[in-house]
């Protein structure tokens, strides 16, 4: 039998797991890939699954103790990763109040609250769907799964922090550079005016540099890097150039001179054709509900029985099949639930319209938590379309908030966000508290020991994401709809999205014709992956991935492009090398990490410049130069970056 109190041994034993020393590190490393996260978020408008950089740093520091083992480092990856996904939840909403400028600030107490119970009822809406998604019926959860073999050979952890530390070096120095030394553009682009007449074409090209992009295409793979370019390329070359060319060429309020290619290309983006991205993202949420429901009310049916079952039947319970007591689920459930009615209540002013409404955010906050729940098992947390589903919640909300409150509703469209925040931050936990489960069914983990760290995790970062937003807001500004073309701001892609369509509910004003483009463009693509899946194609065309590159600036889609093709031609090279699975395991393991780690320094540098830059509104204290050879170093250098990752996910020898 195994006496080491740190591996899991039977499971009738209570091994080295929630310890002192694990909820330390699993707290701290919330924080810090919650606060990366939301920066990431805010700039390309998706998140990148947290668990494996989560549990290689676990390991790497908890190597200098002499008592450890595989469940701690389980933990601590389970809190982690909750401060990524609670990000996720928050950036794609609570931003939206500001665009629409019913907030002038982040307040601390609002969004920490909003956040906090939110992502709290994602982990106790979850809890009574274990026993049916992960082992009645076992789902693939990738990211779970792949955690699982990181933290089995945990012996290579000292190599991977090395990996993680030193392309964080890389990535922050990169953003040093470029935005606070300004010795470098951020954006290579360029426009070009075609024909002299009043309505007269253009054609753009252009090209994000940045290693965060980069990266997020790596982990994202070829396929979903694919489609984000295509959505792009068809809006900025195809749908730009044709609006261009059917409408008079658009000139300055103030002084009456024509817009240059560049400022008209934008101006066109961010009135018009980005909300043809609205309208695939409204098709495309509706589409992914549609398609879970049965799979959805199976899970929380059979969820629901196996928890009965296993409380009528009396019997003693495994310590690796302990989940956080009913009765306690219950509670949590209860006191999340008052303090929201309360915080909606403050927000709109009458019970007549909270208790509807907050009976609504309950029972959408637990049917989406089992819909991401699900859809984490199934395509994975990174491609979870948590997006889709928000959006189908907002719409749904300011129609019902119309119908209660009336057209004539100041904060109507506001309350709609509030609604979104919550099953947001929900959705969000839920798949990501799910995948850790996972990984802890694989090691033989105490189930309610990784819910606890769970809670724990989302309220660490429950509490420091106010202040990054605030700082983030400050330091770079979100693009609105009326923002001037700025490569600096964050794009806040989801929080736009969402402002945009309260604010259509009660306020008009949408650009229909484009979101009427936009449906019907998403019909097309839905049916196209129909006749994919039906010939049991390898590429697919999830419509969300394709509706989120409509929206995005068309710069940032080239450098997701290129890092999924450089994961595409990896794979493809060690095939025909015939490497073994294993090795091509590794060498997948060390490209992520390495990714995970250019994201990582990159956006903790971008929060580290927010701060000299909101405290002395100057964007640029630490400038050295105006950028005096503009965007073609930084070129240079992405290429080289672009070189060293595929280098490093080329091997496969877990060694450095």
């Amino acid at each position: 039998m195994n006496t080491d109190p740190g591996q899991p041994g039977p499971a009738s034993k209570s091994p080295l797991e929630l310890t002192l020393k694990a909820i330390v590190l699993g707290v701290i490393l919330s924080a810090i890939l919650a606060a990366a996260n939301a920066y990431l978020g805010l700039r390309v408008g998706m998140t990148v699954s947290a668990s494996i950089p989560a549990a290689v740093v676990s390991m790497g520091v908890l190597r200098m103790f002499k008592r450890r083992g595989i469940l701690e480092n389980n933990i601590v990856q389970t809190a982690g990763s909750a401060g990524e996904s609670l990000a996720a939840g928050v950036i794609f909403t609570l931003p939206a109040l500001v665009i629409m400028g019913f907030w002038e600030d982040f307040n601390y107490w609002w969004v920490t609250l909003i956040a906090g119970f939110g992502g709290l009822l994602g982990v106790l809406f979850t809890i009574p769907l274990r026993r049916a998604l992960i082992v009645d019926k076992p789902l693939k959860f990738p990211e779970g799964q792949a955690t699982a073999e990181v933290l089995k050979a945990g012996e290579a952890g000292g190599a991977g922090v090395k990996l993680i530390a030193l392309a964080a070096v890389a990535g922050g120095l990169f953003k040093l550079l470029s935005t606070g030394m300004k010795l470098f553009g951020g954006v290579l682009q360029g426009a070009m005016r075609i024909g002299s007449n009043a309505r007269a074409s253009l054609v753009y090209g252009g090209m994000d540099l940045s290693p965060a992009l980069l990266s997020v295409g790596y982990i994202v793979g070829l396929n979903i890097a694919v489609l984000i370019f295509i959505g792009g390329a068809a809006n900025w070359l195809v749908a730009i150039p044709i609006t261009a060319m059917l409408q008079d060429w658009p000139v300055h309020v103030n002084t009456g001179q024509a817009m240059s290619a560049l400022e008209t290309a934008s101006h066109i983006w961010s009135k018009q054709t980005r909300y043809i991205g609205v309208g695939g993202m409204l098709v495309g949420g509706l589409w992914a509900i549609w398609r879970m429901r049965k799979s959805m009310f199976s899970g929380i049916t059979s969820g629901l029985a196996a928890y009965r079952n296993s409380r009528d039947s009396g019997q003693a319970i495994e310590r690796t099949e302990r989940d956080i007591p009913m009765t306690w689920v219950l509670a949590g459930t209860v006191v999340s639930a008052v303090v929201l009615f309360v915080i909606y209540q403050l927000f709109v002013g009458s019970v007549r319209v909270t208790l509807p409404m907050a009976a609504a955010m309950l029972v959408l906050g637990f049917l989406f938590s089992a819909v991401a729940a699900y859809m984490a098992g199934v395509v994975g947390s990174s491609n979870n379309p948590i997006s889709g589903v928000t959006i189908a919640t907002v719409a749904a909300s300011a129609l019902l908030l119309y119908l209660l409150m009336g057209p004539g509703a100041k904060n109507g469209p506001a309350a709609a966000i509030i609604i979104g925040s919550v099953v947001c931050c929900a959705a969000a936990i839920a798949g990501d508290n799910m995948q850790d489960l996972k990984a802890g069914y694989i090691v033989g983990a105490t189930p309610w020991k990784q819910q606890v760290m769970q809670i724990v995790g989302t309220l660490s970062a429950a509490l420091v994401i106010a202040p990054v937003l605030m700082l983030l807001m400050h330091a770079y500004g979100f693009k609105g709809p009326d923002s001037p073309p700025d490569s600096e701001a964050l794009t806040a892609v989801q929080a736009n999205l969402m402002a945009s369509v309260a604010n259509g509910v009660f306020l008009g004003g949408l650009p229909w014709h484009f979101v009427f483009i936009g449906m019907g463009v998403a019909a097309a693509v839905i049916i196209g992956d129909l006749i994919l899946e039906a010939r049991k194609a390898t590429f697919r065309m999830p419509v969300l991935a394709v509706a989120i590159g409509i929206y995005l600036p068309v710069e940032m889609a080239v450098p997701i492009f290129i890092g999924g093709g450089i994961k595409a031609a990896i794979a493809v090279h060690q095939k025909r090398r015939g490497t073994p699975p294993e090795g091509m395991r590794i060498s997948e393991h060390r490209g992520i990490l390495f990714a995970s780690g250019l994201i990582t320094g990159e956006a903790l540098m971008g929060i580290a410049l927010a701060i000299p830059i909101a405290c002395t509104g100057n964007k640029k204290i630490l400038a050295i130069a105006d950028s005096p050879w503009g965007a073609w170093p930084g070129l240079v250098l992405l290429v080289g970056v672009a070189a060293w990752l595929a280098s490093v996910a080329s091997r496969t020898r877990n060694s450095d």
